[in-house]
């Protein structure tokens, strides 16, 4: 028997991969091709209402109208708004236009009158690269829930008014399902029946509800509990014992949770933010009136105990001091010295002579 290269095997995977490319490029394409179509007719709709006032720009306008024919329907005017439909810069829209410049001409001076949409009459049902709003596809398949509510009205159709698309349903937040009619956990349906759904959002506190309190919760939320009455209340975290924080940080509760955050430096512990929540103080502060305040070490008999060398003198800093060397006095060798004075020379320059002054002869 022979063997069967393993190249051979992977073929069929790569020509299904192959073919599943080129139907989502083929689908974009076509989703490409109708927004190029939007684009030249709302580009043309422009043209129509900037020429509206126009003339044929001559000497004799009321000649060349008897002689031309008017200039609301000429074929200069419709020159004069195609050729500025699209950017020089944009290939398919300029591709677009000369492809099918005949059916301009046919829409202008033939079919304006009765079919006056010209997206509808030109994009949709002439060159076919587009579907009324609310279909989809090559067939212009109406989208679930129907064209005139693609996904019953609660989210987009993929390919909506495009021949391109698979008509799925990507839903608005709160909804989800193949039709946008059921709700997400976290809502609830407010009005719900076989074609329309309104979802509304539960209580903060409901993982899931059947109702908008939190009276209505089906389950509720991580940090929440429920009380005596079925009702679904915020666990007070900061409450607990041991308490949730560190020791040099304070409790803040929170609907559904908590926070820490830390102590003032002037506190040792605390139950709240400032000087006045400190459960002890901090060395260097003691508590006046419930607030934590710096010990001025320098004041009163205190500054000789605490800055008791010769020629120091205390200077008081938040929390603590500082022993400084009292002026005209510097530090050497850990200890307060007086400043040296500026050295004398060791011999004296001698004295500039002063020129003598002369008589005059």
């Amino acid at each position: 028997m022979r063997s069967i290269r393993p190249s051979l095997l992977l073929l069929p995977c790569l020509l299904l991969l192959l073919g599943i490319s080129r139907t989502a490029d083929a689908k974009r394409d076509l989703k490409s091709a109708c927004t190029t179509c939007r684009q030249v007719t709302d580009n043309f709709k422009k043209g129509i209402e900037r020429t509206a006032k126009q003339g044929f720009g001559g000497g004799n306008t009321a000649w060349e109208e008897r002689a031309l024919s008017k200039y609301e329907t000429s074929e200069i005017r419709l020159t004069e708004i195609l050729e500025a439909v699209c950017d020089s810069s944009s290939f398919e829209c300029n591709r677009m236009v000369e492809e099918h410049e005949d059916l301009f001409e046919t829409w202008w001076f033939k079919r304006k009158a009765k079919h006056p949409d010209l997206h509808k009459w030109f994009c949709v049902e002439s060159v076919k690269v587009c579907c009324p709003k609310g279909a989809y596809g090559p067939q212009c398949k109406d989208c679930v829930g129907g064209s005139d509510r693609p996904c019953h009205g609660n989210g987009a159709c993929d390919g909506d008014a495009t021949r391109g698309g698979d008509g799925h349903c990507s839903c608005n937040h709160g909804y989800e399902g193949e039709s946008c009619l059921e709700c997400i956990d976290g809502y609830f349906g407010e009005v719900k029946n076989d074609t329309f759904t309104l979802c509304s959002e539960c209580h903060a506190s409901c993982q899931s509800c059947s109702g908008g309190t939190n009276q209505d919760c089906d389950e509720c939320k991580a940090g929440w509990e429920e009380d005596e009455q079925d009702a679904c209340v915020d666990v007070n975290e900061c409450s607990k014992d041991p308490a949730p924080c560190g020791e040099e940080e304070y409790c803040i509760n929170n609907d559904g949770s908590f926070s820490c955050k830390g102590c003032d430096k002037v506190c040792s512990g605390c139950t709240g933010a400032g000087a006045d929540g400190c459960r002890d103080c901090a060395a260097g502060y003691h508590d006046v009136e419930g607030t934590c305040t710096d010990v001025d070490e320098c004041s009163g008999g205190g500054a000789e105990a605490v800055c008791a060398a010769d020629h120091q003198q205390c200077v008081n800093t938040p929390g603590a001091h500082l022993c400084v060397c009292a002026e005209g006095h510097e530090e050497r060798d850990g200890e307060c010295v007086p400043r040296a004075l500026s050295e004398e020379p060791d011999e004296e320059e001698p004295a500039t002579e002063r020129p003598q002054a002369h008589d005059d002869l």
